[in-house]
């Protein structure tokens, strides 16, 4: 898998892919991640990439131009699965989401920063939009941090335990059982029994009722 990103502030992702799962994945040629600096495609002479919005409203907007310019050299280089605008407006990202981007070869992620991008770019050139919240922060650079650890780690190969990941929270609409380690006992709080005990067709129906019961709490609570 490759995955371009183009940001306005592309030093956000330094420490982001060199550690953890996503370094692992890169190390291993798994996947390959480019960064792109908005700032190399701008024309200004002073690389200046972003306006005063039309209409007066309050913030400044990310320029049509040098966006443009760098989408449409990308896309030369290589046909494009699908371009992602990461947007608090766009649809919530989910764990079938994540499944279907980790069968995509080529990604391309566009991160929104200030009042967000000229809406011209959204109509020509983004094929969808996805948020991680009903929330905004400063930019996309964390959201499309988040999308990229959420769909690597599900490409073989990249962690240790292939297995994990699939019962990883969600996979199936269920919350996933909780999980114990070392000590067996601490301060009086013990591990329950039937972790403990060997039996894998008896732990298979706990951690199902487990899930269940969580699912049913939270949406409860929703």
């Amino acid at each position: 898998m490759r995955i371009d990103i183009i940001s306005a502030l592309p030093s956000l992702f330094n420490s982001l892919f060199s550690t953890s799962i996503l370094h692992r994945a890169i190390k291993k040629n798994i996947v390959k991640i480019q960064i792109h600096d908005l700032r190399d495609y701008s024309e200004n002479k002073h690389k200046k990439i972003d306006d005063y919005s039309y209409g007066g409203e309050a913030g400044m907007v990310l320029q049509i131009e040098p966006i443009a310019k760098c989408i449409e050299i990308l896309k030369k280089k290589r046909n494009y699965d699908t371009i992602i605008y990461m947007s608090p407006d766009g649809n919530i990202l989910n764990q079938k989401k994540c499944n279907e981007l980790s069968q995509k070869k080529n990604i391309m992620i566009l991160c929104g920063r200030y009042k967000g991008v000229d809406q011209r770019v959204r109509d020509i050139f983004i094929d969808q939009e996805i948020s991680i919240g009903n929330y905004v922060v400063s930019g996309g650079e964390i959201p499309a941090a988040a999308l990229c650890d959420s769909i690597i780690r599900l490409i073989p190969g990249v962690m240790n335990n292939e297995s994990s990941a699939l019962f990883d929270s969600f996979q199936d609409d269920l919350i996933a059982p909780p999980v114990y380690t070392r000590p067996e006992e601490w301060k009086g709080h013990k591990v329950p029994s039937i972790l403990l005990s060997g039996d894998k067709k008896k732990i298979v129906e706990w951690n199902e009722k487990q899930s269940l019961k969580l699912t049913k709490k939270k949406n409860k609570k929703d």
